[in-house]
């Protein structure tokens, strides 16, 4: 593995600090100052490495969007059949290193400067685009090309209501309980084919068993976004 630079261990430093600083303050409220001091350094050692508040955001968005990113892919690894890489982007979507209170209240905070931020629009852009085509290429062997992108559609929106309702409440929402609503969705929005609910459980279980022993080694925990003791 190559190892990180000076550069990107301190541009990392700073990302972490800008997503504790959205959690405590929300979005108008970080400012660079407030994102220097958490950190632990001068305001002048943040805007060397990003030049103003968007590009530091942004450095935020592309780190929790690659962890997220990355979850996907490494289950998707492991799926064998269409049915088991639907499965492993859903539980991927909610997977520990990234399904977190304190993320989803980040990433709604950051999703709210999407109108007003061409960057983070390009950035929300290619997320969708690609949450599209890893279900387009798990749903088209199992309904064909015609109903796909519809089921897609419906089944983003169920993911991206989850991340907003799990922001939206007091208490943290499990992981468990995301991919739950979404497998419900799932099977109904699957109903119309001959898929067994006994094919549902299998591969379910298996993307999850799958993601308990992967998505949970030090790799994955040291790359993603923690949650900061306050």
């Amino acid at each position: 593995m190559a190892r990180r630079s000076i550069r990107d261990i301190r541009r990392a430093e700073l990302s972490q600090a800008a997503f504790d600083a959205l959690v405590l303050h929300g979005i108008r409220g970080t400012t660079l100052d407030r994102v220097a001091k958490i950190a632990g350094v001068s305001k002048g050692v943040v805007l060397h490495h990003f030049k103003d508040k968007d590009a530091l955001f942004e450095g935020v968005q592309r780190t929790a969007n690659t962890v997220l990113r990355d979850c996907v892919t490494e289950l998707l690894h492991h799926a064998e059949t269409p049915l088991e890489r639907l499965y492993a982007i859903i539980v991927g979507n909610f997977a520990a290193p990234v399904f977190q209170q304190e993320i989803c209240h980040a990433w709604i905070s950051l999703c709210s400067d999407v109108p007003h931020n061409k960057q983070s629009q390009r950035i929300q852009t290619v997320v969708h685009a690609r949450m599209r085509s890893n279900l387009m290429s798990a749903l088209r062997p199992l309904v064909g090309e015609q109903i796909a992108p519809r089921i897609a559609f419906h089944l983003r929106t169920v993911m991206d209501g989850i991340w907003l309702r799990a922001s939206f409440q007091i208490a943290p929402m499990e992981g468990a309980t995301g991919v739950a609503e979404v497998d419900f969705a799932a099977r109904h929005l699957l109903s119309g084919g001959d898929i067994s609910a006994a094919e549902f459980d299998a591969a379910l279980a298996k993307m999850e068993a799958i993601g308990t022993l992967v998505l949970t080694t030090r790799a994955f925990r040291d790359q993603a976004l923690t949650v900061t003791p306050r």
